[in-house]
């Protein structure tokens, strides 16, 4: 038997047992077009191993990382069902107690084999995790920006809606599949929070392909100023603007916040893109939402963030599961938790007056994205290359499983320039809770 064929037969043995004494729910197919099929043979799920370098890629680096560069590469993809199919199905209990039931013996035999085979995965890993990615300079920051949202417009009209809102929708009264419907909802409760006026002069940092400042313009007369370091979302939001006749009311600049003259906004509103900032430029920022606003001026902040660690030293390791999107999705991205963003507004002076959660909003967000694509990969795989395809589709599923398990969390807070006396929002929140679609 040559070293290829004991290689492969080692392979097909491993694979086997872990599908008998895991009862896995899906199978395997191998580089040489053989299958190792489920103890419940009702799943069409299978993962497909292109070569025997892959196994000897996750027994040399066993990492998220080497698996997403595998996936990416092509090398370990799944048929027959998607990765929310594949974490549905997968075994129950502890990976150590259940790796065990296969033995030692046979697992230790398997590493020495497969750790020989000298082939790891091609692609270049990630480097969005680096300190430099966070520097907070302009251009780090475009560079960074440029990196995720100048990948192709049309991209992203495959899976966003037609306003192109690329944050957290707003589902209400139940969670639905209308993602248009709970976009227009998501910019309507903005506005509403913001309590949005005729004559209004709004600010919105982040403001992507321009959806909330013609939404806020039409809807609720206000004068609105979008900006982004995106040069792609600048281009396609300024067509909007002028195929809607709203160049006497909206403009969009492609500039950094921290150049806009002070005091000059009565509402500011920063929607999904404080995760870009870094979290030791985060007093800064809030500093100049504090010097943008006019006094009694409203500020709605809607980040991701994660659940507190005992301490902030803990708290910034990067799991790896997020490092691998800030690595490869987002560079120089960095989340905070709740009571951090709370603190800092306090520190730069705001008064926080409500904080809600919308963590199951944006996992049905993200799984809407993610079915939409995968329903256009062809169309996508055109566009931007079967690697970059796999690789959003990846993320967009990562992100709506953290969202659904409570490892990643989203929060809209509404804060004002601290003053002593009136408050410039009602007694209660009523307001803002009717039906908004209707």
């Amino acid at each position: 038997m040559t070293p290829q064929e004991n290689r492969l037969a080692l392979t097909k043995d491993l694979l086997s047992r872990a599908a008998q004494r895991l009862r896995l729910r899906f199978g395997f197919r191998l580089w040489d077009g053989s299958e190792i099929e489920p103890v419940d043979g009702a799943s069409p799920l299978r993962i497909e191993i292109a070569d025997e370098g892959v196994l000897a890629s996750l027994v040399r680096r066993p990492s998220l990382d080497t698996f997403v560069r595998l996936h990416v590469e092509g090398r370990l993809v799944w048929t027959g069902g998607t990765l929310f199919d594949l974490a549905a199905l997968r075994p129950a209990g502890k990976v150590g107690r259940l790796l065990r039931s296969i033995g030692l013996w046979r697992l230790a035999r398997a590493f020495w084999t497969l750790w020989r085979t000298p082939r790891l995965p091609k692609m270049a890993q990630g480097v969005g995790d680096e300190a430099g990615r966070r520097h907070g300079d302009a251009a780090t920051n475009k560079a960074n920006i440029a990196h995720h949202y100048d990948v192709s417009n049309d991209f992203y009209k495959l899976f966003l809606d037609p306003e192109m809102v690329y944050t957290c929708a707003y589902f209400q009264p139940d969670f639905h599949d209308d993602l248009e419907r709970a976009q227009r909802d998501k910019l309507d409760m903005i506005c509403r929070k913001l309590r949005l006026q005729p004559g209004d002069r709004l600010l919105d940092i982040g403001c992507g392909w321009g959806a909330l400042i013609c939404y806020a313009a039409q809807a609720y007369g206000v004068k609105a100023l979008g900006v982004t370091l995106s040069e792609e979302q600048a281009e396609l939001a300024r067509k909007k603007i002028a195929a809607r006749g709203l160049e006497e009311q909206v403009e969009v600049r492609l500039v950094d916040y921290n150049d806009l003259e002070a005091g000059s906004f009565d509402k500011i509103a920063s929607i999904g893109m404080f995760e870009h900032v870094g979290i030791d430029n985060h007093p800064k920022y809030f500093r100049a939402v504090y010097r943008l606003l006019k006094p009694g001026g409203l500020y709605l902040h809607h980040a991701i963030t994660r659940p507190a660690r005992g301490t902030d030293r803990q708290f910034r390791r990067m799991r790896s599961e997020y490092r691998a999107i800030v690595r490869y999705i987002f560079p120089g991205g960095e989340l905070d938790h709740i009571g951090m963003s709370v603190a800092n507004l306090e520190r730069a002076r705001m008064e926080v007056h409500d904080v809600e959660g919308w963590r199951m909003h944006y996992a049905r967000t993200t799984r809407l994205w993610h079915d939409a694509l995968h329903a256009r990969r062809v169309e996508a795989d055109t566009l931007v290359g079967a690697q970059t395809t796999r690789m959003w589709l990846l993320y967009l599923a990562g992100c709506s499983l953290g969202f659904e398990r409570g490892a990643l969390q989203l929060f809209q807070t509404l804060a004002s320039r601290r003053s002593k006396g009136h408050l410039p929002v009602p007694a209660s929140r009523a307001d803002l809770y009717r039906t908004i679609s209707d």
